[in-house]
């Protein structure tokens, strides 16, 4: 995956305009796949939904419904792939999948960890981000019910409580209270 900047530097074109006739003539041989505006792949290349996502929005990392069921804690299939960002909010469908990322304060981009070019959620950090949308008002409580929370470290999930404000503690605890 690259930029459009990236084929500039790496065929030292110096014209916006060669730029795009090489790009063009790249996508109309199928020898790229445009994501969107300025993002490419190698049209064989074999890229995962969340390597995708990652590429797309910057910073981000998966979280929320795609994690948890990621995991194993969220059975049904989320019908698009879930991203935290510190950036603005935003929708994007690219190549016919939704890709959402939900914007989170900058001390609560942690918890996180590398698979091969996508940053992914822990479990507990994936469903104390889905608490934390929930109780600001952003995500409906609709999964909660159907969560198998078996494999939830209880104390791993209480360490990021430190994070919040007093508000959204007494709310998330309420449903880790119920939940858990």
């Amino acid at each position: 995956m690259f930029s459009s900047r990236d084929i500039q530097e790496v065929f030292g074109i110096k014209s916006k305009k060669t730029l795009e006739g090489v790009i063009k003539k790249f996508v109309d041989e199928n020898i790229l796949t445009r994501l969107e505006k300025g993002k490419y792949l190698l049209a064989d290349a074999n890229i995962s939904d969340f390597e995708i996502a990652q590429f797309l929005y910057s910073p981000s990392y998966i979280s929320f419904e795609t994690a948890l069921n990621y995991h194993g804690i969220l059975s049904q299939f989320p019908v698009e792939i879930t991203s935290a960002t510190t950036k603005f909010p935003v929708q994007k469908v690219i190549q016919g999948k939704l890709y959402s990322y939900s914007k989170i304060k900058v001390n609560l981009f942690t918890g996180y960890y590398k698979e091969k070019n996508a940053l992914i959620a822990y479990p507990e950090k994936a469903l104390f981000d889905q608490l934390y949308m929930i109780a600001k008002g952003v995500k409906t409580e609709e999964y909660l019910d159907e969560m198998d929370y078996i494999n939830i470290d209880k104390n791993s999930l209480n360490e990021y409580m430190v994070l919040l404000p007093e508000n959204l503690k007494s709310k998330i605890s309420g449903y880790i209270g119920e939940y858990l």
